[in-house]
């Protein structure tokens, strides 16, 4: 008889083990309503957003940034599910990240081949990822600026790179706060208006 159990480990068995995994079997998946990275050969595979963590993304992009980016015209500005690949093997899908005009050609079919300034919100399961590996492995890629909001105590958080191999935190903004870009000109935001929906 065969369980459902049975079932999923046999469809399993199709893919490769974790820690084996390249490129052409990650682009290989189905797509799928969730946020999949690989990094050091494993499938890293996110829960679901929770509604509250939409609308932070929601408000970044409606109360600051995309106005900016489209007034300005300077450049492109997406949305996970979107593959970043930081390098071979090794791909992101940050909440928001930023592509300057002069670099549109980093976008491609499948994914974008770098980023100019990406954002992560902290969610269930995502802290020692979006904290430590992310922070880290951003940096590596030389992504100028990377912003961590965190719902739970309300702050945003800017790393900006110095020396081309790690970033520093250029600041911790709170309530009451207006958080500023390091590298794209004109870019701030109110910390309250950012949590303003939750």
């Amino acid at each position: 008889m065969v369980t459902r159990n049975n079932y999923v480990a046999d469809i399993a068995t199709f893919f490769p083990p974790q820690g084996r995994w390249t490129e052409a079997d990650f682009f290989a998946l189905p797509e799928v309503m969730r946020i999949v990275e690989l990094a050091n050969g494993e499938l890293i595979v996110n829960a679901a957003a929770l509604p509250l963590h939409q609308l932070v993304i929601t408000e970044l992009l409606d109360c600051a940034l995309q106005i900016l980016v489209r007034e300005q015209k300077l450049g492109i500005v997406l949305t996970a599910n979107t593959a970043l690949r930081l390098w071979e093997g090794n791909i992101r899908e940050p909440d928001i990240l930023f592509i300057r005009a002069e670099h549109t050609d980093w976008i491609g079919k499948r994914y974008v081949e770098g980023a100019d300034w990406v954002c992560e919100v902290i969610s269930r399961g995502t802290k020692k990822v979006d904290e430590v590996d992310k922070l880290r492995d951003y940096a590596k890629a030389g992504i100028p600026e990377y912003w961590l909001i965190d719902p739970k105590k309300r702050t945003i958080r800017v790393y900006a790179l110095r020396g081309g191999e790690a970033y520093i935190l250029a600041g911790t903004y709170a309530a009451g706060e207006t958080a500023s870009s390091e590298t794209i000109k004109g870019f701030q935001v109110s910390v309250d208006q950012v949590f303003t929906s939750i």
